[in-house]
């Protein structure tokens, strides 16, 4: 079994997880030494079955297979695997799917849509590669082949990045080595998951892009369902969505909320510019930052401006420092 220190990232592929090669079945006679005696002429007792090896291609029987609980994928198109159903039934599964050894039967690691089509094809078996791994190994294994195929949805990925550090207890960096993906790309991933579920729910069915779910996070909480929401129903792009959120399409917002308005044209140009800034900064490092205008107090003394950036914790902190390349800092 691969321990621990074997794994390594997904640019040196998939191979870094998978250990051996074709194993001598149980039972299997080895080569006579030269110059040793003939065998007895007595039949030998049957051998016991050997158990499928390593590395070589099995038919393993669609009832023996279960689906593994790492499991990234949730959703699949019926359409879509209709059509996978028709190709299978014309010309078999083409690819092998990867399972492990569990009991009596096996569980499967990498493949679940040619499992479902084969199932829906009327097929009895599927060939298949056999891997002796653990579960958090085959876990990874799962993630990194979907990933590669890009056929994970963004939620879907995130909870993969999610669950890997749950179960393995690594960081975002740690992740980021094994799937050979950069840190930032992981922060923003797990970024997701903290958004309302009808707005995950648009973002795993393809009704919301990545642009606009970093726009969403970098809105007013109370008011990301409400901006998803005018999205979908307009079909607004990602740079109509920040224009929307910077406010520059709508009227003063303070008469809505029947705010009076500051004295004087000029202070009120400079609250919304500085409105305008700071949304457009909450954009770009994908977190709530606050702006307070420098101004000369009742008693004539000037108070200097402020700019607060929040963060949630400390990867959350270094994923801050890269985006403003001060990385070295973290």
């Amino acid at each position: 079994m691969a321990t621990k220190s074997k794994h390594r990232g997904l640019g040196r592929g998939l191979d870094a997880l998978i250990q051996g090669g074709a194993t001598r079945p149980a039972g299997a006679a080895k080569p006579a030494a030269k110059g040793a005696p003939a065998p007895s002429r007595r039949p030998a007792p049957p051998a016991p079955a050997a158990p499928p090896a390593e590395g070589a291609v099995h038919r393993i029987p669609l009832s023996r297979i279960q689906r593994g609980p790492w499991q990234p994928r949730h959703h699949f198109a019926e359409e879509a695997l209709r059509e996978l159903a028709d190709s299978i039934r014309e010309k078999g599964v083409l690819e092998p799917v990867w399972l492990r050894p569990n009991g009596d039967g096996y569980e499967l690691i990498a493949g679940e849509r040619r499992f479902r089509a084969s199932q829906m094809a009327g097929r009895e078996e599927i060939p298949a590669f056999l891997h002796k791994v653990s579960e958090l190994e085959a876990r990874e294994m799962a993630l990194i082949e979907n990933l590669q195929r890009a056929d994970l949805d963004l939620i879907e990925e995130a909870e993969g990045y999610r669950d890997l550090m749950r179960e393995a207890g690594l960081t975002q960096e740690e992740v980021s080595k094994r799937i050979g993906k950069a840190r930032a790309t992981v922060a923003n991933a797990l970024r997701l998951l903290d958004l309302p579920e009808g707005i995950k729910r648009a973002l795993a069915e393809g009704a919301l892009t990545a642009g606009h779910a970093k726009v969403l996070l970098g809105a007013e909480a109370s008011r990301r369902e409400l901006l998803a929401a005018r999205v979908m129903a307009q079909g607004l792009s990602v740079r109509a969505l920040e224009k929307l959120v910077a406010g520059l399409s709508e009227p003063d917002p303070r008469k809505k909320r029947g705010e009076p308005k500051e004295n004087g044209k000029s202070s009120d140009k400079s609250t919304r510019h500085l409105k305008f800034l700071a949304d457009r900064m909450q954009q770009e490092l994908g977190t709530k930052v606050m702006l307070s205008p420098a101004r000369v107090g009742a008693d004539g003394r000037r108070e200097m401006g402020r700019i607060v950036i929040e963060y949630f914790d400390n990867e959350d902190l270094s994923r801050l420092l890269e985006t403003l390349n001060l990385g070295d800092l973290g």
